[in-house]
């Protein structure tokens, strides 16, 4: 079953619901897992918070390996925060997807080391650190091979939040293993595994891969669904730099707002994928501009989305240190090489901002 969840033929409006005649098949897939293979459209599902913790403390009891996806492109965004505390005396592997999305020259040696010190100050000390593709295959082999070696004859829980691209990673891992493909239903949209979906290893141990958490600040719960594909990077990022005077103002389609306060002429390099339009203007103007424009010539979001879209809010940052980025979480990054600027960052209520050492 796709999503993990038991197939019922009663409810319609339930999740696992597949109709009668879908029984008779030798593969069976509930409507919503048929929906999102066939159609790429989602149907919203009733899974709570405390549903998640739950899982999670199924995990903390169990002797298991834990392997921790995060979506490298939205690392803060895509990490589990809480996960440091249900983790017991189990061993963690940290898992960078995406990394078909950062460009060619980010070495990839520096990026584990930065993934480990990041972890390490997010409270979790991971065993190893992999970059993977999983849409692309980059690294699943070795990755397989340690997953296998550091499990040492236990079960294996794969963990993420929603979007980070888990069940691609488990469909690669289980194609490598048994050259069977696409067991589990994927999809770009947040939250398509539902329950617990279990994967039998020859030894009689399995690898379990556990529902995408939801992380609320991520900015994909923000945007319409057929925006997600402009705001999810699907190729590698080309970066764009900016020549910014004091004053000035970016705005990243109508999700984001950047103004360069003070601290002399400099250059920003911005980092988020190559579908979403960046527009400069100069900060005196850029309320009302906004006001005007949002959901024609800033989009997303879209006009018809504007009535539930939340206000845009500011957050200030004095940058203190040399080769810092500026995080919209979900969105992608601003890269400012140089100490001494006063930026204000705004992004919708209920998204996160912070600023941490330079990714790149």
């Amino acid at each position: 079953m796709g999503c993990g969840v038991k197939v019922q033929t009663e409810d319609p409006g339930k999740i696992g619901f597949a109709p009668a005649s879908a029984l008779e098949k030798e593969t069976i897939i509930c409507q919503r897992c048929f929906r999102l293979k066939h159609y790429n459209e989602v149907q919203d599902v009733d899974l709570t918070d405390d549903d998640f913790l739950k899982i999670l403390n199924e995990i903390g009891k169990s002797d298991a390996l834990i392997v921790m996806i995060v979506d490298i492109f939205d690392f803060n965004g895509s990490w589990l925060p809480g996960l440091h505390r249900f983790v017991g005396s189990n061993k963690v592997l940290l898992v960078g997807n995406k990394v078909d999305l950062l460009p060619k020259s980010v070495k990839h040696n520096k990026l584990i080391h930065w993934m480990k010190q990041e972890a390490r100050e997010l409270g979790l000390r991971a065993e190893e650190v992999f970059l993977v593709s999983a849409a692309k295959g980059l690294n699943i082999k070795e990755t397989a091979a340690a997953i296998d070696n550091i499990r040492n004859g236990k079960d294996v829980y794969i963990v993420g939040c929603t979007n980070v691209g888990k069940s691609t990673f488990i469909n690669r891992i289980i194609k490598e293993v048994t050259g069977e493909a696409d067991v589990i239903t994927t999809s770009h949209f947040p939250g398509t595994t539902l329950d617990i979906i279990e994967i039998p290893l020859d030894d009689e141990k399995a690898i379990i891969d556990t529902p995408g958490i939801i992380n609320h600040h991520q900015m994909a719960h923000f945007v319409d669904k057929k925006d997600l594909k402009v705001i999810t990077p699907k190729k590698e990022i080309k970066p764009k730099v900016f020549q910014l005077n004091e004053g000035q103002t970016l705005f990243f389609g109508g999700l984001a707002r950047f103004d360069y306060v003070s601290g002399g002429r400099r250059s920003f390099v911005c980092y988020v994928s190559n579908d979403i339009n960046i527009h400069r203007t100069k900060t005196e103007n850029a309320t009302e501009l906004y006001e005007k424009h949002v959901g024609e010539m800033l989009t997303p979001p879209r006009e018809e989305q504007l009535g539930s879209f939340p206000e845009l809010v500011k957050q200030e940052f004095i940058i203190k240190d040399a080769k810092t980025d500026i995080v919209f979480s979900g969105l992608g990054w601003i890269t400012v090489n140089e100490p001494g600027a006063k930026v204000v960052a705004y992004v919708p209520k209920g998204v996160q901002t912070l600023i941490r050492k330079s990714l790149i």
